[in-house]
């Protein structure tokens, strides 16, 4: 159980103060929020031998919000006190216009708790983080002569939420995260390549930093950098692509998961909007977006907005059936709300975003998959990339790939980047692997200037005349 929890009411201001606030803030509004917040986090990072970063947050604050129709205003503060209110109130009644306006009705309550409530940062003393850390290095540098450098970051936070409505509707939440990061430069004749691995969740340091757990981490991480150092420089060209699983669902998640977010389809910005009840998709695919999954990186009990998380089917058999909502965009489009209204902070407005993305398996056998790929790439692994939205293109770059010819899968290739859009990518998909996987917990999501963790995972899947970037043959 957490020791001290986050009581604002007992500390700040009472509870009835800042409800008479509240209401003064939203009179004659649709909808609004107190959201109150306190967060601390920490980051120790070892690099090249030695403590290169060692870092603790601590921070708190309140979002006051009033919605009317389109128009939000919103305040925050720093300070928990009365003061900061009413100046927040003054702020947030300019989005009010006239008193004709109704509350909408509270969200459903719910006694679902997906993880636990206790504080990663506090399971493990400061010098035995630093020891692990060395240690680890120690370790992954005895794994290969061709180790030249180690990065081994730990990062744990721990959020704590209070969110009051109008109708004096109060609910709470407190969220761990932790994650363990490593990697590792190797050099060969010259060459110099690199591998990370790494995961977490919202759980908290003892299975990150249990033995088994970050030798594995650190032989993957060894395992990529060792794979690059064989890479040839990627083909260029249309071609297929064969997708492992897990991972590499950041693409889908980019590429078609915002053009799924309430918020774009309610403006006509979306390359999916009024394309509800069509097939967008190839037969067999079905998408969610889950945030009911335990302990997983982009699950909430409740939303940012004190809507209960729920499991959304978002694109079922290729049919597109649902898009994940807020409250104030779900209104404005006549739906429910699906419990995907996220913010970052307290400092932000909440708005749809995604929590655990993932395509569901298929009937297909991926060792077949492979053999049936007769010119194209197997991409197993993705770094960062960039989409436009509003049509849903792509540019994404590969951390691990292989050229596959006539089925046999080849050298390891060096720059490949995929170019396509999530609309035709979703037609072309050609075979769906029964291994569905979800990432290992590493997913961080950015939409305008908020970032927020998340989830992505698919099974394999084979998709037809992706543009393939590299260097030309």
């Amino acid at each position: 159980m957490q020791a001290n929890p986050f009581r604002p009411f007992d500390t700040a201001f009472d509870q009835e103060t800042a409800l008479k606030h509240l209401q003064n803030a939203t009179h004659g509004a649709d909808d609004g929020e107190l959201f109150i917040e306190k967060r601390s986090s920490e980051v120790l990072s070892f690099d090249d031998g030695k403590i290169k970063n060692a870092s603790f947050d601590a921070s708190e604050g309140f979002g006051l919000r009033a919605v009317q129709g389109e128009t939000t205003g919103y305040a925050h503060a720093t300070t928990l006190d009365e003061h900061a209110l009413k100046r927040a109130v003054h702020t947030a009644r300019l989005a009010v216009k006239g008193d004709s306006g109704s509350i909408a009705t509270a969200p459903a309550g719910t006694n679902v708790k997906l993880y636990t409530d206790e504080n990663p940062m506090e399971q493990a003393s400061f010098p035995a983080k630093i020891d692990l850390l060395r240690e680890i290095d120690d370790y992954a540098r005895g794994l290969d002569k061709r180790v030249i450098q180690v990065t081994a970051t730990l990062a744990a936070s721990h959020q704590e939420i209070v969110i009051l409505r109008p109708d004096g509707h109060l609910v709470t939440d407190t969220r761990p995260m932790s994650r363990l990061n490593i990697s590792i430069i190797v050099e060969e004749n010259g060459r110099r390549e690199s591998g990370t691995s790494g995961g977490g969740g919202r759980t908290g340091l003892s299975g990150l930093i249990a033995r088994e757990n970050w030798q594995a981490v650190a032989q993957e991480a060894l395992r990529v950098a060792v794979v690059n150092l064989a890479a040839e420089p990627a083909p260029a060209g249309i071609m297929d692509v064969l997708l492992g699983p897990g991972w590499p669902g950041i693409l889908l998640h980019e590429a078609i998961g915002h053009g799924l977010e309430g918020d774009f389809n309610r403006k006509g910005t979306s390359a999916f909007a009024g394309l509800m009840g069509q097939q967008i998709a190839a037969k067999g695919v079905t998408v969610l977006d889950d945030g009911t999954l335990p302990d997983r990186r982009g699950s909430i009990s409740i939303d940012d907005e004190g809507t209960p998380s729920a499991k959304n089917t978002l694109i079922e058999d290729g049919v597109l059936t649902g898009y994940m909502q807020d409250r104030q965009n779900a209104r404005l489009m006549g739906v429910q709300p699906t419990g995907n209204g996220r913010r970052e902070s307290y400092a932000h407005a909440p708005m749809p975003r995604m929590t655990n993305t993932y395509m569901i398996s298929g009937p297909d056998d991926p060792a077949a998959m492979r053999a049936d790929l007769k010119d194209g790439i197997y991409a197993v692994g993705f770094g960062g990339g960039q989409v436009d939205i509003t049509n849903g293109k792509f540019v994404f770059s590969c951390t691990e790939a292989y050229r596959v010819k006539n089925g046999v899968v080849g050298a390891p290739v060096k720059g490949a980047t995929l170019i396509g859009d999530g609309a035709t990518a979703l037609k072309h998909i050609r075979a769906i692997g029964n291994d569905m996987a979800l990432d290992p917990g590493i997913g961080n999501c950015g939409k305008a200037g908020q970032w927020v963790p998340v989830g992505v995972g698919q099974p394999s899947l084979l998709i037809g005349g992706l543009t393939v970037g590299g260097a030309a043959t």
